[in-house]
């Protein structure tokens, strides 16, 4: 302990942070657990995907009420499971970067064991609601977890730059569990919205991992901005961005106001992205990526929720 009443945490390489010696309370601990806003950002999707099947399908959601409520409730819970055994497995990770020092994974507020139990325990009873909705569903939501869990989290994170690309798998098939468990995901709106949270979460991320610069290269997590530079992640922004303008025109059965404002959304985005090559302070320009790639995410799902409804 120090002699200003902090805590020292060392890291795996003997640096030294300084932590609050307040306890933080089992609120914020099982937040930071959860990756709150990641969390919610998935679950969005997921109803999406559900409410988009009962408008295709001519269902009224009073009749899939009860199905609602275990495809939320399930699906979050193995999405909550994923996300904690996550925490679990990277705390020497953790320890070396600033914006996770925090978390009880680090500061021992919850113990190791207990975390794991939680992160099992939560992706089991997920699982167990959720195959009270459609086998489909769970499939694909097993597919998801397994994408995060073991190919993502166990294997490529620490190894490959593609662990962007590998774990977007795991956050695009969120509206695919909320189809399928109304009917067959066999159909172009859900292909679609795969593609398109395919392609939206690695601009996202790549904005995410220059932001973190920094804790990324303290921890020697490959991410692309740590290995390749600024600049061709600024190039890999656009092309994957560019990549979504087709997008609207394959879900036109929602609308000529819906290609519309979609196609608007893209295009701004997408000059957001171009604007970088110009930019001399590519963290301010990575904050700008990354707070439109929210905006357009939570925008154009409530749009669809909407017309949906």
């Amino acid at each position: 302990m120090s002699k200003d009443g902090n805590t020292i945490v060392k890291g795996t390489e003997g640096n030294k942070v300084l932590l609050n010696e307040a306890p933080s309370s089992v609120l914020s601990d099982i937040k930071s657990l959860i990756k709150f806003v990641v969390l919610m950002l998935n679950v969005l999707p997921v109803l999406t995907g559900f409410l988009l099947a009962l408008h295709y399908s001519n269902q009224e959601l009073s009749a899939y009420w009860m199905t609602l409520l275990f495809t939320i409730v399930g699906s979050t819970l193995i999405m909550a499971g994923a996300l904690i055994i996550n925490n679990w497995y990277e705390v020497d990770l953790d320890r070396k970067m600033k914006r996770t020092i925090m978390r009880p994974t680090v500061t021992g507020s919850i113990s190791m064991k207990t975390i794991l139990i939680m992160g099992i325990t939560s992706t089991l009873v997920g699982f167990i609601i959720l195959s009270f909705t459609t086998l489909e569903s769970v499939l694909y939501a097993f597919i998801g977890w397994f994408t995060y869990v073991v190919l993502y989290t166990f294997w490529s994170k620490r190894k490959y730059t593609l662990n962007t690309i590998i774990g977007s798998v795991s956050g695009a098939v969120t509206p695919l569990i909320g189809w399928g468990a109304v009917e067959s995901s066999f159909h172009i709106v859900p292909i679609m919205l795969f593609i398109i949270l395919f392609i939206w979460q690695v601009p996202h991320t790549f904005s995410i991992a220059m932001r973190r610069f920094d804790d990324y290269k303290a921890a020697g997590v490959p991410m692309l901005p740590v290995v390749g530079g600024f600049e061709m992640t600024k190039r890999q922004t656009v092309i994957y961005i560019a990549g979504l303008l087709p997008t609207p025109f394959f879900l036109s059965s929602l609308g000529i106001g819906f290609v519309i404002v979609a196609s608007i959304m893209n295009v701004i985005w997408l000059g957001f992205a171009i604007a970088g090559f110009w930019m001399k302070d590519d963290i301010k320009w990575a904050n700008i990526i990354f707070k439109s790639s929210l905006v357009y995410l939570s925008f154009l799902f409530l749009i669809m929720i909407f017309l949906s409804i």
